[in-house]
């Protein structure tokens, strides 16, 4: 196999992926930048600026600041001042939106389920190592 198929085949998995953690979405009546948001916030270890949200989200700071008005509305994340800089904020999830975040996490991680039930458990490791490997190794996302 050429090294231009793998990536073709990769970039084909990932698009499949993509459509059904979006379709898994679709539940709980978030749009993507939301559920990605709430991700980011329940994986973190404790409140986080929202520029720290944006580059992790790969959105301008601009950008985010519509996300996390929208989630705080919602109540499903708290903005508090740091303590460290009077001048920014924190942001954290609340006890529903850390409870959301793992709602969603484990209608995301069914979906992945099914698009990967064509391997066996042993194929799905082997896959989840090399994955694991190669992420790694990638660059990280430049902006």
């Amino acid at each position: 196999m050429h090294s231009s198929d793998l990536g073709d085949l990769t970039i084909t998995v990932a698009r499949a992926l993509r459509r059904r953690h979006l379709a898994a979405l679709e539940p709980f009546g978030l749009p993507p930048s939301h559920g990605r948001a709430l991700k980011v916030l329940a994986r973190s270890d404790g409140p986080v600026r929202p520029g720290f949200l944006a580059e992790r989200l790969r959105i301008a700071p601009r950008s985010v600041t519509d996300v996390v008005d929208a989630l705080a509305d919602a109540r499903l994340i708290d903005r508090r001042p740091d303590a460290t800089d009077r001048r920014a904020i924190l942001v954290d999830l609340t006890d529903a939106g850390r409870a959301l975040a793992a709602d969603v996490a484990r209608a995301q991680r069914r979906a992945s389920a099914g698009l990967f039930d064509v391997l066996d458990e042993e194929e799905q490791g082997t896959l989840e190592r090399l994955l694991a490997r190669v992420a790694a190794e990638a660059p990280p996302p430049r902006g």
